[in-house]
């Protein structure tokens, strides 16, 4: 049987833990294992783009949808203005006064992204990011790891289910396959950013 879906994840943990008084639990197992997965995987998969439009005197936005972390901000003017990342407490010994113009850094604090200094126009910021898989449930029933890399779903599930069992000897053969996993999807994805050509250094106008 392919583990494709949703449902198929859920026969496949049922055959693997072999136990028939589990039905209930298979949604706690794979809830867990989603976050422990997005806690650890970060591939180009992941990454998405928004865009978001600026408020003149706004510097505090909602962090998109599933934002698990930054790859690049940017102001799409022309030439683009990237944005430096600060942490909080510097971003607030810069920006902290009622200085405004074009943004030329950015922090995260909670869920919300914050700009140094104050947008002083309506500028489209571009975020791209890695945001988390889509959860399985009954209304969506794949998403991408589901489909091309259905061991690492598996073997986290596994790997969650073993405490509940209280089989800890299981929960070390599981953490090694699903860590082994991760690796080598990251080790691939990896690959494939840097391959083909020499990297050369370049300036933000793209000229060595």
């Amino acid at each position: 049987m392919a583990i494709n879906s949703y449902a198929n994840l859920k026969t496949a943990l049922a055959n693997w833990l072999d136990r028939s008084d589990l039905t209930s639990r298979l949604d706690e197992f794979i809830e867990l294992a989603e976050a422990r997965i997005a806690d650890d995987l970060r591939i180009r998969a992941m990454e998405t783009t928004v865009t978001q439009a600026l408020t003149g005197g706004t510097r505090s936005y909602a962090l998109p949808t599933g934002y698990l972390q930054a790859r690049n901000f940017q102001i799409n003017t022309d030439p683009i203005t990237a944005l430096e990342y600060i942490t909080p407490e510097m971003m607030d010994r810069i920006w902290a006064g009622s200085t405004s113009g074009r943004p030329s850094t950015y922090t995260i604090l909670g869920d919300n992204y914050i700009l140094g200094p104050s947008p002083d126009s309506a500028d489209t910021l571009e975020i791209t990011y890695y945001k988390e898989f889509t959860a399985l449930s009954g209304s969506a029933t794949t998403n991408w790891l589901i489909l091309n890399r259905p061991n690492i779903y598996l073997y986290a599930c596994l790997l969650e289910a073993s405490p509940f069992l209280g089989s800890p000897e299981e929960a070390q053969v599981w953490a090694t396959f699903y860590q082994e996993a991760i690796d080598r999807i990251q080790n691939a994805d990896s690959r494939d950013r840097f391959s083909g050509s020499a990297l050369t250094v370049k300036t933000t106008a793209g000229n060595p």
